[in-house]
């Protein structure tokens, strides 16, 4: 059956509903997909959703499924762990699992695992575990033992080298920390705070068949639906579109239930990439990055046999597309997750979240800095903005830096003075002297004689005629 659904009626335009699965249909015909559903999301929720091609149920809640879209759920879990003091993003996997050290993995530590930096070969030896019963980690393990020729082909750190092997690390890592098997973990830490009950380990009615399509015939084959044992947290789950736009919600801005938006935003990091991806493309910690939308789109494709997933979202316009396909190839599931998100861009364009008068007792840090400074003779205005009461520091319309309030202090989360922080100098009777960060001086004129200047003031030592 052809099928088209809204979450939420009159949530987009009948116009725009029309285009979205426009782009649904033109997708699922030209992939020869046997069905392809998908969603978009604004605001938090599902505002579309449709499908084309032989759905076996509900668009919304037929389970499909997610591939490698596992892998964020599997970062997740870990990104949880390092808030709660039990591991850091610089330890070793094998302090947590010793038997990993026992095999040649001693040195691998956590976030290049998360970000496909550690250098670990793609795939465990022997045969194609996606479609074959998986074994437990030990046997995983003594099977891919580490070192170069064997379950390590590049230096670590060197480049983005995507692994499937990482994540069945990183999943025991997750369950030695929390004492359970990795998929209560999720179940637990992460599905049921998100409400995302049609999430699950094996498939449960209504799913979808996966099919492999013959690239001459047009006939159909169907894929096993495999358990995947330690491989699992590198791509077993099947979801839904309900699910899974309530994980695009997520991811786009946070859950103080499972992990805040500074969380995602610090994963959402390029800390992965090669030369070959030309910028288009790169890894943070767990999550995929790629160019389009407003900017970059973090998320994660999915693919296993007989089925195409994708779940990106842009996170500034607070929207987010969900895909779903059965069959092992030629669903294109970025472009179209991206042109769904541009369809929705293009016709509906997001709108900006109100203004909001700052508060009239501003913290005395962001009251002293507010104003024009320069650095040296050029002129910056420093000011409140955005609902996160930011202090923005614009040179021109450019916004060059930005900073917030850290436990009293103004510390830099974007621009050059990321991390930095912006220290207030005052005069023996307590007025503003000037700002200092790192080495360099604002000052409310330019170079201030009394002022420091960093290799002196220019007019020092001149000579005038």
């Amino acid at each position: 059956m052809s099928a088209e659904t809204g979450a939420d009626t009159g949530a987009v335009l009948p116009s725009t509903a029309r285009a979205l699965l426009h782009e649904v249909a033109t997708a699922q015909v030209a992939a020869r997909a046997p069905s392809l559903v998908a969603g978009v999301v604004r605001d938090g929720a599902l505002v579309w959703s449709g499908g084309w091609g032989d759905v076996p149920g509900p668009v919304d809640d037929t389970q499909y499924r997610i591939g490698s879209i596992t892998k964020t759920l599997t970062a997740v879990t870990v990104l949880q762990a390092v808030r709660d003091g039990l591991v850091d993003l610089e330890d070793r996997a094998a302090t947590v699992v010793p038997e990993l050290a026992e095999h040649g993995h001693g040195e691998v530590r956590l976030r290049p695992l998360l970000a496909h930096t550690s250098g670990l070969a793609s795939e465990p030896t022997g045969e194609w575990w996606e479609r074959t019963p998986g074994t437990g980690f030990a046997a995983l393990l003594a099977a891919n033992p580490g070192g170069p020729g064997a379950a390590s082909v590049l230096p670590p750190g060197q480049q983005f080298h995507y692994t499937n092997l990482a994540y069945a690390i990183l999943g025991e890592v997750v369950a030695r920390l929390r004492g359970r098997p990795w998929w209560d973990v999720v179940r637990a830490d992460v599905l049921e705070p998100l409400g995302m009950r049609r999430t699950t380990y094996l498939p449960v009615t209504p799913w979808s068949t996966g099919w492999s399509v013959h690239p001459y015939e047009g006939t159909l084959t169907p894929e096993p639906a495999t358990d995947t044992g330690a491989m699992a947290p590198a791509g077993q789950a099947w979801s839904t579109v309900a699910d899974l736009a309530r994980y695009a919600a997520f991811l786009a801005a946070g859950d103080d239930a499972v992990l805040p938006s500074p969380w995602l935003d610090l994963a959402s990091h390029p800390v992965g990439g090669t030369r070959h991806a030309r910028l288009s493309a790169a890894h943070g910690l767990g999550l995929q990055l790629l160019r389009g939308g407003s900017g970059v789109l973090r998320g994660h494709l999915g693919s296993m046999p007989g089925f195409q997933a994708a779940c990106l979202v842009d996170a500034p316009r607070r929207t987010g597309a969900v895909l779903l396909a059965s069959s092992t190839t030629g669903t294109a599931t970025a472009e179209v997750a991206t042109r769904l998100l541009d369809v929705l861009a293009e016709r509906e364009p997001t709108l900006p979240r109100p203004w909001r008068p700052a508060p009239r007792d501003l913290p005395a840090p962001v009251r002293d800095v507010v104003g024009v400074w320069h650095w040296g003779n050029t002129p910056y205005v420093v000011a409140v903005e955005g609902d996160d009461q930011q202090v923005v520091v614009r040179r021109g319309a450019a916004a060059v830096h930005r900073f917030a309030v850290v436990d009293g202090a103004l510390v830099g989360v974007a621009g050059y003075h990321e991390g930095e922080t912006l220290h207030v100098r005052r005069r023996p009777d307590g007025s503003v002297s000037h700002l200092e960060v790192s080495t360099f001086v604002w000052t409310r004129t330019p170079y201030d004689p009394d002022a420091p200047a960093p290799g002196g003031h220019p007019d020092a030592g001149a000579s005038h005629s």
